[in-house]
């Protein structure tokens, strides 16, 4: 699942599998027809804002629901690498900048 669409079709298969509500329930239920809703299932539609909340609520969740995408240990370890990345820069930076004003303090000035 790489684009919205492929969220969206994969979310509303699970939480209409979740619910035990068929497609032509749930289309009924979200006043559009089943054809309509297997397609957006299959990622070949992407439904209007007006939709996507008609079906949330058929379903009984919010509609950002429907675009959640749930946690993955690639990406909790990808972001554990950003951040200690980031502070050994911020490391660097400190320790060079107080070696650089160390050396400053170290030279003589001309009177």
């Amino acid at each position: 699942m790489t684009n919205l669409r492929d969220i969206l079709a994969n979310n509303l298969r699970v939480y209409r599998r979740k619910h035990g509500v068929s497609q032509a329930k749930l289309a009924e239920k979200a006043e559009i027809s089943t054809q309509y809703l297997a397609m957006i299932e299959l990622s070949r539609q992407f439904p209007t804002p007006e939709v996507l909340d008609r079906i949330a609520g058929a379903l009984g969740i919010e509609t950002y629901e429907l675009f959640a995408v749930p946690p993955s240990p690639e990406n909790a370890m990808e972001r554990l690498h950003k951040d200690i990345i980031k502070e050994i820069r911020e490391v660097i930076i400190e320790v060079l900048e107080k070696a650089l004003s160390d050396k400053h303090k170290d030279k003589p000035t001309d009177s």
